[in-house]
């Protein structure tokens, strides 16, 4: 099917790694259609919101950008507005009765049908009355996997497309990427966890990995076209198997791939770092000396709650045995506070383990209930009050930043390798990555943006380094 050249479209992205990469994926699906995707949604016939559905706060946000961007619609009523990823999966029919001027809500299985389903809708929209009768366009949606909703409102049909495939892990599917040094390469879809909190299973299903060949195909790709560092992409990344190649095997083979300078993954489970990744970690000279090790709790109780499926010892042993191989290592946790249960003393537990690992970095969040997770069954009286919840968080959130900043200023002195990224905030200024991916800004010439240079790290911030660019690629360690 091929769609109408004139056509505009315009992504728009909230959440995590793996839902930029999606939205790649659908501008992606889209250019290949003959869409012309476009930066503003002020520009575009079509305006899809990709979205998260972790966390009550992010949906929430998503229903107040869909109604600015009902503005749009009242002057333009032919524009089409869809709602896709994980809040589109979990809501279903029910955004679209709270968001009527909403035309598609899709979940993440069916982007492959994308300009299908746009076409579908546009088909309808502009036929002449009587020239279908209802209960054919019916039969075809469905034929074609489309729950049809509102089939007589004035504006025309909303379409729900929600079906999760087992089988669609996005093969031969290929991203529409911005130019840069830097790729997200997604190799493993849905989770086969069943985390007590987490939403991401029921949205998007159980695990799905993507062939080897195919993704060392992709990144021998991206590296003739410039790219230097790669991000391989999974949720439950370091579970990967393909056939009998598991993901450490490809870790070092997407490695050893010609002009592939940085990988990185993410996010790992904490189970299955094992001795052989490690020993990829430390063998691999692009591999960055960088973890992402989401700890969730620190409480053994609370992880089992979790169903986390590791305790607090076996999870320092993992930080031991990374350590170890690679002494320079930066880690980075998750920590979710408050969860159904927790008690004061474990949230102490959890703040120990903080200052026990001291982990470089921490994303910290407080829990949120999800409609279809199983820590909703828990007693009511397991639910934290909203105050003290509050409270954990902006402790653990001192906590963290107190460890970081500890950490940074040690580092002071050093001289790491910079990845520029783009503009710093201030002219003539540059921000760029190291590999442990700490930020450092310097100053220098926007046309570097994508080359590397070495940076001598004067000062920090607490969470970012200010550098001054050096001519030596050697590495030195301050003195503590």
């Amino acid at each position: 099917m091929t769609t109408k050249p004139s056509r505009r479209a315009y992504v728009e992205t909230y959440g995590c790694q793996m839902n930029i990469s999606d939205g790649e994926l659908m501008e992606g699906i889209l250019e290949r259609s003959g869409y012309h995707i476009v930066r503003r949604p002020e520009d575009a016939d079509v305006v899809l919101v990709n979205t998260c559905a972790i966390r009550e706060h992010a949906e929430k946000r998503v229903l107040g950008r869909v109604s600015q961007l009902n503005g749009l619609k009242r002057d333009r009523p032919e524009m089409v507005i869809g709602v896709t990823g994980c809040m589109a999966q979990r809501m279903g029919s029910t955004l679209l009765e709270q968001a009527p001027y909403v035309d598609i809500v899709m979940g993440p299985d069916g982007y492959r049908g994308l300009p299908e389903t746009l076409s579908q809708l546009e088909t309808r929209r502009a036929a002449p009355p009587g020239s279908e009768s209802p209960e054919l366009f019916l039969d075809r949606a469905r034929t074609n996997g489309i729950e049809v909703v509102g089939e007589g409102r004035k504006r025309g049909p909303q379409l729900a497309v929600l079906q999760l495939d087992m089988d669609e892990n996005y093969q031969g599917l290929e991203q529409r990427r911005a130019n840069g040094p830097s790729a997200w390469v997604p190799i493993q879809r849905g989770c086969d966890h069943r985390c007590t909190y987490c939403i991401v299973p029921y949205v998007r299903g159980g695990e799905k990995n993507r062939s080897a060949d195919e993704v060392l195909t992709e990144v021998r790709g991206l590296a003739e076209q410039g790219v230097t560092e790669i991000t391989l992409l999974g949720q439950t990344v370091n579970s990967y198997v393909w056939e009998d190649l598991p993901f450490p095997e490809l870790l070092r083979r997407v490695a050893r791939v010609d002009g592939i300078r940085r990988v990185r993954f993410t996010s790992p489970h904490p189970r299955d770092v094992n001795q052989e990744l490690v020993e990829v970690m430390a063998t691999e000279t692009a591999v960055c000396e960088q973890l992402h090790l989401p700890a969730q709790a620190g409480n053994n109780r609370t992880l089992k709650r979790m169903l986390r499926r590791y305790t607090v010892e076996t999870l320092l042993e993992k930080v031991e045995m990374v350590r170890a191989a690679v002494p320079d290592i930066a880690l980075s946790t998750d920590i979710i506070v408050a969860f159904p249960g927790e008690t004061d003393a474990e949230f102490r537990d959890t703040l120990e383990l903080m200052r026990r690992v001291r982990f470089d970095d921490a994303f910290t969040y407080k829990y949120s209930l999800r409609d279809g997770t199983p820590a909703t069954r828990l007693p009511e009286g397991d639910f934290i009050d909203p105050d003290e919840a509050q409270a954990r968080l902006a402790e653990l959130i001192e906590v963290s930043r107190e460890i970081q900043t500890e950490i940074n200023r040690s580092e002071v002195g050093r001289i790491e390798e910079v990845l520029i990224e783009h503009e710093g905030r201030d002219p003539g200024q540059l921000r760029g990555r190291t590999r442990r991916n700490k930020v450092v800004v310097f100053d220098g010439d926007p046309m570097r943006i994508g080359s590397y240079a070495h940076a001598k790290l004067e000062r920090t911030t607490g969470a970012t380094f200010v550098g001054t660019e050096v001519e030596t690629a050697r590495r030195v360690t301050a003195s503590v």
